[in-house]
């Protein structure tokens, strides 16, 4: 399977589907294959091999380590593998055999979320940001406000309805993603679907985290955070200026609320001129877990349960913000955090949309991934671009909008307006510190490297490689997340973008340039795209190292075992210290995408190759400097293109 391709294509799938229009008003489309009917029959997520992982694992350790110190890991990671390390593997396969119904990583990939005890905004939330209406006027804040809250509520009733086309890799569309294929496929039982889904080359994708997309909240707990979710409320959480309003937007029938009362009350939120709080309630979302979980326990036992409940159970948060976009910069601060008032960073999502109509999504991770994410953010722009519900000449309802829409008033007492200060001054802190900068490279993109016969995201990868040698003269720990949807309830995996093909193509450009001729340095860029080729196609086949190794460990702990040495290793440490965090997800509807730095000293990198250019959005807190980092990105880049087409460089 063309591995890279099945994140990519999955994502765009919705913009080549072709879809009945019955029930437009309320549903996206109507399926004529249910929207669950691969669930059942989809493959189990493997578990490796032990002597591949170690292989595996050992491979990604070689350029980061002198021989010394790679001989020693060496021998630990040997001595694991045939000792305790097997013991492990056996129990975990054990395990793994009795839970048919799961994966063997949703368990301690859901601990390893729920657990963490760090804020959520900064370290784990991420923000996709949608690009703009096409239609200048259609971006007016209320009117795209509205537009896309009938969007998500069309895609919320259509996926519970059934309705929602599944999500499906298509290796050979012509023959899979076909109305002739669909009506025979739907009358294959669910038990057996996937493998006639199989036989013409197309894979469907695991959509069991898509249920959380709605009514969904992260509870902070001591210890331990639980998810939430209530799918009999009814009602829309709005927040403008750091005051709360929520207001129905499912009647009792389960029906939608016409398009033209949904933008009565969101007229009815964007005149109140209600002051902000004095002390706004979101940044406590911000906090440290442990510390949130008490301040929530004070708030309960102060008289706020309904209103709290009321947060929690809202179909979705819209935060409305009352500033426009000044640039790319100031567009991800803005998705990434915010001001801190005017979020809840515990939802499901947050829909973002500022005042000049720039919108974007900020998500809660522990519940899923980029692909349910994407999938909801292609439908939305989608269907709020194409068949929006209301016009700029529509106008908003003669209801009383003082009746339907109610303000949240929470009662605090002493402790709890000193946690939102703290909470505050914390937070601010904390953004004061990051600094975010992004580029585009408009020497080339996907269509030539393609061309070339090179993987485009072999080449980004390189690029980033290359970037930080050419930096700090070194080869560092990284991280590219790849979904392994293609399996029931698979998460993600992680490819090792660093290796000793990509260090000494990095060496080749940035050291020694005048020792190499161009065909030279052409057949490294080739060498580190094959490689990478190949590191994408088992980590998207669940047959990565990183997994399996945190499975292990995970279990090693939960039997009270001691931790092995391997795991106590300093090079163990170092290759999970990812200092160059990437992601990438490309669409049609997302203009750009990014995350904080996954530890102190590190990048946080979302990236997007498109067909001509090249879009890098780079996080850093004052240890790194992000804003070098992007130059020597597009240093790197100019470089690996010119020598694609031939030209020669200089240093």
């Amino acid at each position: 399977m063309a591995a890279r391709q099945l994140l990519r294509r999955a994502a765009a799938a919705p913009w080549r589907r072709g879809y009945s229009s019955a029930g437009a008003a309320e549903y996206l489309h109507r399926s004529i294959v249910p929207t669950m009917h691969y669930q059942k029959s989809l493959p189990r997520l493997p578990i490796p091999k032990l002597e591949d992982t170690i292989r595996r694992y050992l491979n990604a350790q070689k350029p980061l380590l002198n021989d010394d110190q790679f001989r020693k890991t060496e021998e630990l990671a040997h001595q694991f593998e045939k000792g305790i390390g097997r013991e492990l593997h056996e129990q975990l396969v054990a395990q793994d055999n009795q839970n048919k119904h799961t994966s063997y990583i949703t368990g301690p990939w859901f601990d390893m979320y729920l657990k963490a005890r760090e804020p959520v905004v900064l370290n784990f939330n991420a923000f996709m940001s949608f690009n703009p209406d096409p239609k200048s006027e259609y971006n007016d804040q209320l009117i795209r406000a509205t537009n896309m809250v009938v969007s998500a509520l069309r895609f919320m009733k259509t996926f519970r309805a059934g309705y929602l086309e599944p999500e499906v890799f298509h290796l050979n569309p012509e023959k899979s993603d076909t109305q002739i294929f669909k009506k025979i496929i739907r009358f294959v039982p669910s038990s057996l679907s996937w493998f006639g889904a199989y036989m013409v080359n197309a894979y469907p994708l695991d959509m069991s985290q898509y249920f959380r997309l709605f009514n969904s909240t992260r509870l902070p707990k001591l210890n331990r955070d639980e998810l939430y979710t209530d799918e009999k409320a009814k009602h829309l959480l709005v927040l403008r200026n750091g005051n709360f309003y929520i207001f129905d937007v499912i009647d009792r029938d389960g029906n939608m609320l016409k398009p033209s009362e949904i933008q009565a009350h969101l007229k009815y939120i964007l005149s109140d001129n209600s002051p902000a709080p004095a002390f706004p309630l979101g940044y406590l979302s911000s906090e440290n877990r442990d510390t949130w979980a008490l301040l929530r326990k004070n708030l309960l036992d102060n008289g706020n349960e309904e209103a709290l409940q009321k947060v929690d159970s809202a179909v979705f948060c819209l935060s409305l913000d009352d500033f426009p976009i000044k640039d790319f910069v100031h567009w991800s601060h803005t998705m990434l955090h915010g001001d801190g008032a005017n979020r809840w960073y515990d939802k499901s999502f947050n829909l973002i949309i500022t005042k000049d109509g720039t919108a974007g999504i900020n998500f809660e991770h522990s519940w899923g991934d980029g692909v349910a994410v994407l999938r909801f953010q292609n439908e939305v722009f989608n269907d709020s671009t194409k068949a929006p519900a209301i016009n700029p000449q529509s106008q908003p309802a003669s209801v009383d909008s003082s009746r339907a829409v109610q303000k949240l008033d929470f009662k605090l007492n002493d402790a709890l307006k000193a946690g939102i200060t703290k909470a505050k001054q914390k937070f601010d802190a904390n953004v004061e510190a990051l600094s975010l900068n992004v580029i585009q490279f408009h020497g080339g993109g996907k269509d030539l490297l393609k061309q070339k016969k090179v993987s485009p995201d072999a080449v980004a990868q390189l690029a980033f490689q290359m970037a930080f040698f050419r930096q700090y003269n070194q080869t560092v720990a990284t991280y590219e997340s790849c979904s392994t949807a293609a399996f029931k309830h698979g998460r993600t995996e992680t490819i090792r973008p660093a290796s000793i093909h990509t260090k000494k193509c990095s060496e080749a450009f940035v050291r020694e340039l005048s020792k190499h001729s161009t065909e030279e340095l052409q057949k490294l860029i080739v060498e580190c795209s094959k490689y990478h080729g190949r590191l994408t196609k088992e980590a998207a086949m669940g047959q990565g190292f990183d997994r399996h190794l945190f499975g292990l460990r995970y279990l090693a702990l939960s039997k009270g075992i001691a931790l092995p040495d391997f795991y106590q290793d300093q090079a163990y440490a170092r290759l999970n210290h990812n200092i160059i965090s990437t992601s990438t997800l490309v669409s049609p509807a997302v203009q750009l995408g990014g995350f904080g730095p996954v530890v102190s000293d590190g990048f946080g990198l979302g990236y997007q190759v498109h067909g001509d250019w090249i879009g890098c959005n780079v996080s850093s807190y004052p240890t790194r400097n992000g804003k070098e980092f992007l130059q020597c990105i597009h240093k790197s880049l100019e470089d690996i293109f010119n020598v694609l087409k031939g030209e020669k460089i200089s240093s």
